[in-house]
This record gives structure tokens, C-alpha cells and sequence, in this order.
């Protein structure tokens, strides 16, 4: 079993898809209408063929309170892993991109948290390399 695709809600399909590839750097794999919505997807220019992060319509009205409530306690949507934080982070905020955490030592890992203009917190997250790796044998 694999993860092939994940959802986020976002306010608004077209200014995602702007933010998500102009801004992070992600290519639009599929853009099929669906009504008044679409069928949206974008994927890591890394990994084309890897898993596909669905741009959701938020109609739906659990949306709404869900997305307020994780927003008033910092906690984010998705996470999004980079090589190199602090060069991520300085180039998104050379973009204009705001964060509500600045990249954080939290010991195994560094984080920060950004607000992706459509609704959601999305976290940033390097991992750290194992300076003292255990024998396996």
C-alpha cells in the first residue's frame, strides 16, 4: 500500500494552483472540470510521478470550522519536507510568503510554518541526519 494522492481544502481552486506552483514550486499534473470545480492536482517537480496533493474545493460547511479552529491553535494542514529549511524559507519569504513560525530547532528536525494564502498553515520540516547512528547487526 502506498500513498498515492492526499487532499487539502482550499477557498480558492485557481489562486492554489497560482500559489502552489508559482510560489512552492509544484507542477500541475491534472486540471479537469468538474462543475463549477475541478478535478486539481499538483505534484513535486522531485517526484513527478509520485504521490499528487488534490487542491479540494472547502464548499463543503465542516470545512469552514475545522480549518478555523487548527488556524487559532498554529496547528497546520500538511507538511511538506525540503533539504534545506533555511534556504526554503528564505526563498519563500523573497516571494512574499508569510510565516507564523520562523524555522525551529525541535531537535531531530527543523520546522517553521507558513500560511499558504488559501486557508491553511502548512509546515516545512528538514530532517536532521543521524550524527550517531545505532549498529543494526
Amino acid at each position: 500500500m502506498k500513498i498515492a494522492l492526499t487532499s487539502l481544502f482550499v477557498d480558492d481552486q485557481r489562486a492554489a494552483l497560482a500559489f502552489y506552483t508559482d510560489v512552492l514550486g509544484f507542477t500541475k499534473r491534472h486540471d479537469i472540470p468538474l462543475g463549477e470545480d475541478f478535478w486539481l492536482t499538483v505534484v513535486s517537480p522531485e517526484s513527478p510521478d509520485g504521490p499528487e496533493l488534490l487542491l479540494e474545493p472547502s464548499g463543503h460547511p465542516a470545512v469552514k470550522p475545522y480549518r478555523d479552529a487548527l488556524a487559532e491553535d498554529g496547528i497546520p494542514l500538511a507538511q511538506f519536507s525540503v533539504e534545506d529549511i533555511a534556504a526554503e524559507h528564505a526563498r519563500l519569504t523573497s516571494k512574499g510568503v508569510v510565516f507564523t513560525q520562523p524555522p525551529t530547532d525541535i531537535g531531530n528536525a527543523v520546522v517553521a510554518v507558513f500560511d499558504d494564502t488559501c486557508g491553511n498553515l502548512i509546515q516545512l520540516i528538514e530532517m536532521k541526519r543521524d550524527e550517531n547512528p545505532t549498529d543494526a547487526g
